[in-house]
């Protein structure tokens, strides 16, 4: 049977949802960077209010999951992508990714870009997956964790 999830919009009530299911994820594989602090602390201001989009994946109105479409100077970030352990293997992370960029094409946009690590290997494997290449991480990238830069192309 399938699972009855639905993605929804971000509201302010749930910015420490969107903050623990990140932190959990962060702290299991890396830390919390001072960027993650800054970022996860007020996602409204670093976020919604710079022209980004967060989404989350919600099952029977229990947040499972989420994700973040930061605007940054090259073109939006896929971020803070977060799925909670009792819910991981679920294809969760898949139909968040797939919203992302059914909602970046609906924006017109030309292309989304993300960085990873690539101890991450479920992850890059998804990335490639729906299309992401690999291209050269520039040196001031704002994760020390990154350790892999990919763009996917939407038009």
């Amino acid at each position: 049977m399938e699972t009855p999830l639905e993605i929804i919009d971000f509201h302010p009530e749930k910015s420490s949802i969107f903050k623990n299911l990140n932190i959990e994820w962060l702290e299991k594989y890396f830390y919390v960077e001072p960027y993650d602090h800054k970022i996860l602390g007020d996602p409204q201001s670093y976020i919604i209010d710079k022209g980004g989009y967060i989404f989350f994946a919600e099952i029977n109105s229990k947040i499972v999951g989420t994700v973040a479409l930061i605007n940054e100077k090259e073109c939006y970030e896929l971020s803070k992508m977060a799925v909670s352990p009792e819910y991981q293997g679920l294809k969760i992370g898949n139909k968040l990714i797939d919203y992302c960029i059914e909602f970046s094409k609906q924006q017109g946009w030309k292309k989304i870009m993300l960085y990873s690590n690539t101890i991450l290997k479920p992850a890059i494997n998804l990335y490639k997956k729906v299309g992401f290449k690999e291209v050269k991480l520039e040196p001031d990238v704002h994760y020390d964790r990154a350790n892999i830069k990919m763009v996917l192309k939407l038009s």
